[in-house]
């Protein structure tokens, strides 16, 4: 327990020591607290746009914003987790796992009766705290500006659904988080583990879901998970395959329903399900690596 604690308290430190992470960790704050005022501004240009084409008498169509639910200024904050959270998370696994490797320390370390498995399991402890850190600061931001948006403090359901937001994102962060370790242990070279779980992450983000639904890659971009063309047949069979795979779409699918938005209907249940058996299979690869692995060098 002693090995699992230090570890964890050690990789929190060394995270906060660390310029780079720090910078990545601001720059995703400021684009979820970003989030709320891109909706509000959204919501007041469609809004008086509507109201000058109702005075002219060109519509009687209600305006698209009318009754719109209070959460929808969190709504982008789902593709910022895929996009920048997820790359943080990378950058931060290795990291955790490269350091000991290029500093030549993990002989000195091992010297000691370290359990392996508790040793790994603490970095990951540590890095999951400083993500869940950074998620519950970006959730007060969110509840925040949005309270302040809409003229009134959020109640209870779309605080628990904000937390649940957070929990989701933590989830997938903690995945890539995982991949980046991962790399960071059995790769060979320092580029290598940049290299390849970004190239994991852009074939998950925009590849698989490309292959299983022919959007466009701007289209996933959106905060909600693309859909395969309804009068396709192929498609549905491809995406029942690649779908899986394409964690990113299930998160933002997860995300979409828990934030209440209109075009994503269904249960997150599956989703959900399977987000967290990716996080712990991936958590059981990395903690069963065995100690020669540890010590491998690098090949600068």
């Amino acid at each position: 327990m002693n090995t699992l604690l230090t570890s964890a308290r050690h990789e929190v430190l060394c995270t906060l020591r660390a310029r780079v992470a720090l910078l990545l960790l601001v720059v995703f704050l400021g684009m979820v607290s970003l989030s709320s005022l891109i909706g509000w501004i959204t919501n007041t240009t469609v809004t008086r746009v509507y109201a000058k084409i109702l005075a002219d008498g060109l519509t009687t169509a209600p305006n698209p914003f009318a009754g719109v639910s209070s959460l929808y200024y969190s709504r982008n904050s789902v593709i910022y987790v895929v996009l920048i959270g997820a790359l943080m998370a990378i950058i931060l696994g290795v990291q955790a796992t490269l350091r000991d490797r290029k500093s030549a320390t993990t002989d000195l370390v091992l010297s000691r009766p370290v359990n392996i498995v508790l040793r790994l399991a603490g970095q990951f402890l540590g890095l999951g705290a400083v993500i869940a850190s950074v998620l519950a600061a970006s959730t007060v931001i969110s509840w925040a500006s949005i309270s302040v948006i809409v003229g009134a403090p959020l109640g209870i359901d779309p605080t628990l659904r904000l937390v649940g937001f957070a929990a989701l994102s933590w989830v997938l962060m903690m995945i890539f988080a995982l991949l980046g370790m991962l790399t960071g242990l059995y790769s060979r070279k320092e580029t290598t583990a940049l290299l390849v779980p970004f190239v994991i992450w852009s074939a998950v983000a925009f590849v698989l879901p490309q292959i299983g639904t022919a959007a466009r890659p701007v289209a996933l971009l959106n905060p909600v998970a693309a859909l395969a063309p309804s009068d396709s047949t192929s498609f549905d069979l491809v995406g029942a395959i690649t779908g899986p795979f394409a964690i990113t779409e299930q998160f933002k699918r997860a995300a979409s329903i828990v934030l209440r938005d209109d075009s994503v209907t269904g249960s997150p249940l599956a989703s959900i399900v399977l987000l967290v058996s990716v996080l712990i299979a991936i958590a059981w690869v990395v903690v069963v690596t065995p100690r020669r692995t540890l010590r491998s060098g690098l090949n600068e």
